[in-house]
């Protein structure tokens, strides 16, 4: 059986429901998952080896970018370990076109990480087909 982490901050509860669909995905595929809520509970490098996979999920923020007050410090303390991974990203917005998770996939990418499936964003609240999405990636990671 896989080991699945989904690591997430969420400001509106939007980016929370597309984890609750990434770990249902990963459960359903018969996965272990851990769900850490970087608000109540902490998640780093030291970490990242206890899974085999690891979804991270952020909304955009500001000028598109990743929040920086929890949950991009909690990120850049997995980046050294990312090599070699299997992880996947998700993420909610409410304006822009999702550049922000272009460049985060671009920075995984130069960490090394292995992507497990197309990351999955979504215009404010996920819809069916962002929960959809998500699922498939939590099966994509188990």
């Amino acid at each position: 059986m896989s080991k699945v982490a989904v690591v997430y901050w969420s400001g509106t509860g939007n980016t929370a429901a597309m984890a609750e669909a990434v770990a249902q995905g990963a459960r359903g595929a018969g996965a272990s998952v851990n769900v850490f809520n970087l608000d109540e509970s902490a998640f780093g490098g030291a970490n990242v080896a206890e899974y085999d996979a690891i979804a991270f999920g952020c909304p955009a923020m500001g000028a598109e970018e990743l929040e920086d007050g929890t949950f991009l410090p909690a990120f850049e303390s997995c980046e050294g370990e990312l090599s070699g991974k299997k992880i996947g990203l998700f993420g909610s917005y409410g304006w822009g076109g999702g550049d922000w998770m272009a460049s985060w996939e671009e920075t995984c990418k130069n960490d090394g990480a292995e992507l497990a499936a197309d990351s999955v964003i979504c215009n404010e609240a996920p819809d069916d087909e962002a929960v959809a999405s998500c699922k498939a990636l939590g099966a994509a990671l188990a």
